[in-house]
């Protein structure tokens, strides 16, 4: 893989967390979601995620799995850094940060994680490469949806789908241009 690639997990139904904002359902799939993702040794050089993504990893510094992989967090707000952790907080349009992530990546790809906000801002300019989703054998009803855009996108290509063990299944795609 390579440019800009969205890893995400979402329910049967197109939701990456419930109504209350919890994604407590999908933790019983954790061991069979997190193969292919974005994490240290991946070959990205730089992970991006929205202010959403981030929170879910404050307080805990254990948690934060991406090691000292440079991370840009995109978010209106004041947000505390993960001790031992390669932050940079941003505002502003997704474009106009774009070449700056790329620098930042060294030459690798570019993941962008988590949450389908920032996801459908990347997705709108035109941004992503490629799309890693990782569909959940449960419906959750309603929340926050996988990919929230305003507007059509162009045709996507499957690159591979494959069952990852207890329902889940991988599916990757390649964006044309």
């Amino acid at each position: 893989m390579a440019g800009t690639v969205y890893f995400v997990a979402a329910s049967l139904d197109g939701f990456i967390v419930d109504a209350r904002n919890s994604g407590e359902l999908f933790k019983q799939f954790t061991g069979s979601a997190g193969a292919g993702s974005a994490g240290a040794g991946s070959g990205f050089g730089v992970v991006a995620m929205g202010a959403e993504t981030y929170r879910s990893f404050e307080g805990s510094p254990k948690s934060w799995p991406y090691g000292t992989l440079p991370a840009w967090v995109f978010t209106h707000h004041e947000l505390a850094a993960i001790p031992g952790a390669d932050i940079t907080f941003v505002r502003g349009e997704v474009a106009e940060f774009h070449a700056d992530l790329q620098l930042d990546a060294g030459g690798h790809g570019v993941a962008l994680c988590g949450g389908g906000n920032l996801a459908a801002q990347f997705m709108e300019s035109g941004l992503v490469d490629e799309m890693v989703l990782m569909v959940l054998p449960v419906a959750l009803g309603s929340g926050r949806p996988v990919l929230p855009v305003r507007k059509a996108t162009g045709h996507a290509s499957l690159v591979e789908g494959r069952s990852m063990g207890q329902g889940v299944v991988r599916l990757h795609y390649r964006f044309q241009d």
